[in-house]
């Protein structure tokens, strides 16, 4: 159990973590689901394919529009983590869980798959992080704590492949991780491991998941990934996934802990839906079975944010189109650089906001399997039933293997002769595979295959008996191993950004505490080759450290270029020698009603300029949206596209007190040359000294607008009562009662 609790307002301490880790236990193993709430009432909407409310959260950001609402869809929602460095991770989780995150899967780096034993320590991870005993222990435990918080259960996954498999396997069952990926095929396929040792591993990987009810998920969407036109793939998949999913089962895992890990093949400027939804259709009808996990894709995807994240919204419209289970979210910066925080919130934000906004939708449409839709998805299914026909025919699945039939990019039965071949007698862990003698015995329970317990009086159906229980029934006899190196170590690692830690320093980060790593986006009136070596010039310039161009996307080939480059600040900010300006004060309601009905304002307000914005300006004054007009102020309201001289004169004409004006747009800074404008009419016509002036927009910068001569600004984030509060005090200052 966790020992301590987390504040909303302290940072999670990875130190505090580390303390007494060799005597954590986890609080419970297996899967968890969302549980589902339909018709669940929150703020004015009612939702249909919701679960419950987290106890904390961060809504998205219109959320303060509609009571600070955070509905959770029905999937669950994973995030993919791969700094590194799992003390890093740790934060991360916490702030993946806040935004609704409830899959914590920790890419593993990928030499690990040819380590042919389970590590030990901490090490740092390239591409991923070092899958050890206590970075899994110490990630656990913090989610104990994270789900504390934010009053949800967290699943923790990982993966269970390449020739350790089966000792990572048992160190999950130990250490209460709740899913994993295990697919011999991916093994065989993308890691080039021996084809009988990866299956044979399977067996005893997929023995001890079954046991520690842990959800197992595939691998087959890397084919789609890997194989050169995607789409056409779509019958292999289906043949990898019932390979993989039945293997399972004959082993022992229950159908509704396995899932499929899905992905739409194609992108932009492909018909997604068109070729997706059929594939989906097909594979959820012949597979319905198991659970959808549904991956994002990842291949035909440049460097564009914006690319991505509209890819990733029609790969959820497909999604709910079938009902996947768990939908998994890449970050949409993901093969550019190791995934950021920030990438990893949005990732989540854009999952939960595609899948609110499309709440209820299978009570609107249905599927139309009488035409093009029915046709394509049979059409699929029927080239899959004979891929796998043909496998048999050949000889197997090894046989089909080492004759390339997989990953080749045409479509079943057409090959092109691209795809990955495997040798059967060949590969990492080749010639390891030993048949077991008669009097084999192991006296542990989830082990697979023969094991000859009774010659020594005992149990087949509970071997560990034998010794008083394994590690399984007993964790004391688990082996806790701290660090093995001496200098790539957590500690050191900490050691070295302490004064971040403590808040001595801070410094902008996106991957590791005090990393410095900052972004920016330019527009370089330049062809792209030109816009990058202008880009990087104007980083160094800057001062930054590695300057180092992410993506350039043409604007127009003689017009430009979008830039976003990265790179490093070299220098922390102490916080203490900042000056922090103070958090507004608000006077309470009965203060306020109590100034305006001794002394009522009549205020005179309107876009100015020529600019057709309000719906800021109405949710400053209407009393529907907490305006000013709660608090008896009567409010004159002109319009958009104002000009300054009529706001003037209507303050004249209506012996106004005070004069707002609201201001959108800010080219060549017209909203403060607008604001000077008020208030040099408002001194040339004699008022100035009778009428407060204020302005406000999400451009604005307070200080700015001040000094454009009128008494305040109000930028981004501003509020009615913002506004009141600043009209009564300084009411109150011009009588001299303040």
């Amino acid at each position: 159990m966790a020992d301590f609790e987390l504040k909303p307002n302290e940072k999670l301490d990875v130190r505090e973590i580390l303390k007494d880790l060799d005597k954590y236990e986890p609080r419970r193993r297996g899967w968890v689901w969302r549980k589902p709430a339909p018709g669940l009432k929150m703020g004015p909407f009612e939702f249909k394919d919701v679960t419950e409310p987290l106890k904390t959260s961060v809504g998205l950001p219109p959320a303060k529009y509609f009571e600070n609402i955070d509905p959770q869809p029905m999937p669950v929602i994973t995030t993919e983590i791969a700094s590194g460095r799992f003390e890093d991770d740790i934060r991360r989780m916490r702030m993946a869980a806040w935004h609704g995150a409830d899959h914590i899967m920790v890419i593993r780096h990928m030499g690990q798959s040819h380590i042919d034993g389970l590590m030990e320590g901490t090490p740092q991870g390239i591409g991923g992080i070092p899958v050890t005993r206590k970075q899994v222990r110490a990630q656990r435990k913090a989610l104990d704590i994270i789900e504390d918080e934010v009053g949800r259960p967290i699943n923790y996954h990982s993966y269970v492949s390449g020739v350790a498999g089966p000792d990572v396997a048992v160190m999950f069952a130990e250490e209460g991780i709740n899913g994993a990926h295990q697919d011999p095929q991916y093994n065989v396929l993308y890691r080039d491991i021996n084809c009988v040792r990866s299956f044979v591993d399977a067996c005893e990987s997929k023995k001890v998941l079954a046991w520690a009810d842990i959800l197992q998920i595939d691998g087959a969407h890397n084919a789609n990934a890997t194989a050169r036109e995607a789409w056409k793939v779509m019958p292999e998949l289906i043949v990898q996934h019932a390979i993989n999913s039945l293997f399972s089962e004959k082993v022992g895992i229950k159908p509704e802990n396995i899932a499929l890990s899905t992905v739409p093949p194609t992108a932009t400027p492909a018909p997604c839906v068109y070729y997706d939804l059929p594939y989906a259709v097909a594979l959820r009808d012949f597979l319905r079975r198991y659970k959808m996990r549904a991956q994002q894709n990842t291949k035909y995807i440049c460097s564009s944010v914006r690319e991505a994240t509209v890819t990733h919204v029609m790969n959820m419209l497909i999604s709910k189109l079938t009902r996947a289970d768990i939908q998994s979210t890449i970050t949409p910066d993901e093969g550019r650089n190791v995934p950021w925080h920030i990438y990893n919130m949005e990732a989540v934000d854009n999952a939960k906001q595609a899948l609110i906004a499309m709440d209820g939708l299978m009570d609107l449409v249905e599927l139309k399997m009488d035409g093009p839709l029915g046709e394509m998805a049979r059409d699929i299914k029927e080239r899959a039933v004979l891929f796998m026909e043909e496998i048999v025919e050949v000889g197997g699945y090894f046989q089909a293997v080492q004759e390339g039939f997989f990953v080749d990019s045409a479509k079943y039965p057409e090959r092109n002769g691209d795809g990955i071949a495997r040798q059967i007698e060949g590969g990492v862990g080749y010639g390891y595979i030993f048949e077991r003698e008669e009097d084999y015995m192991a006296p542990v329970t989830a082990h697979y295959g023969y094991n000859n317990v009774e010659q020594y009086g005992g149990d087949p159906e509970n071997p560990s008996a034998l010794i008083g229980g394994c590690t399984f029934e007993d964790r004391s006899k688990i082996v806790f191993i701290d660090e093995l190196e001496e200098e790539d170590t957590v500690a050191t690692r900490l050691e070295k950004v302490k004064k971040y830690l403590d808040g001595e320093a801070i410094k902008p980060e996106m991957e590791w505490c005090g990393d410095g790593v900052v972004l920016m986006t330019m527009m370089i009136p330049a062809e792209p080759r030109t816009a990058e070596a202008v880009a990087l010039e104007i980083g160094r310039k800057l001062g930054l450290e590695n300057p180092e161009v992410n993506s350039k996307e043409v604007m127009q080939e003689a017009e430009g270029t979008r830039i976003e480059m990265k790179g490093k600040v070299t220098f922390d900010v102490d916080p203490s020698t900042l000056e922090i300006p103070p958090a507004p004060h608000h006077l309470d309601d009965a203060t306020l009603y109590k100034e305006f009905e001794e002394h009522p304002m009549v205020v005179v307000c309107g876009t100015v300029g020529e600019d057709e914005h309000s719906v800021g300006l109405r949710e400053i004054i209407n009393i529907k949206h907490g305006g000013i007009e709660k608090w008896g102020i009567k409010v004159n309201y002109l319009g958009t596209s104002v000009p300054v001289e009529k706001l003037v004169d209507a303050a004249i004409e209506l012996n106004a007190t005070a004069i707002l004006a609201s201001t959108i747009i800010s080219h060549d800074n017209i909203h403060y040359k607008n604001m000077k404008r008020i208030n040099d009419l408002a001194v040339e016509k004699g008022i100035r000294d009778k009428v407060i002036i204020a302005a406000g927009g999400t451009q604005v910068i307070p200080d700015d607008a001040v000094k454009t001569g009128i008494d305040a600004g109000f930028g981004r984030d501003s509020h009615g009562i913002d506004v009141a509060t600043f009209l009564a005090e300084e009411a109150m200052r011009r009588r001299g009662d303040l």
